[in-house]
Formats: C-alpha cells, sequence, structure tokens
C-alpha cells in the first residue's frame, strides 16, 4: 500500500468517524435521555461536536489530497 492509498483510507475512517461523532453530538443535544447509556447534558455535548468535526475536516481533506 503506498502513501496516497493510505492517506486516502485514513481519510475516509476519519470521515466516517466524524460523521458518527457528530450524529452522536447532535442526539445527544436534543435528548434528555441517556444516549447509547451516557448522560450528557446540553454544554457537554459541545464537546463530541468539535471533535467531530475536526475528524470530519481533517477526513475529508485527507481524502481530497
Amino acid at each position: 500500500m503506498d502513501n496516497s492509498q493510505f492517506k486516502r483510507f485514513f481519510g475516509a475512517l476519519l470521515t466516517i468517524l466524524g460523521i458518527v461523532v457528530l450524529l452522536f453530538a447532535c442526539i445527544a443535544f436534543l435528548s434528555d435521555k441517556p444516549v447509547l447509556g451516557l448522560t450528557v447534558s446540553k454544554w457537554e455535548s459541545v464537546v463530541p461536536f468539535l471533535v467531530g468535526t475536526v475528524f470530519l475536516l481533517t477526513g475529508v481533506n485527507l481524502v481530497k489530497g
């Protein structure tokens, strides 16, 4: 596996992980019940949102480049 294939694979993996974390953050923000067994307040859901955004943007940039 050469360098460009590895970058594309890792970028796709980060993109998928970013989307999953963003979906979790959105559901946790909108829900008053525990999500996946975790009780997350409105302000605590900001952290997964930021982490998911970083993963998503990094993954997209790796796939493009």
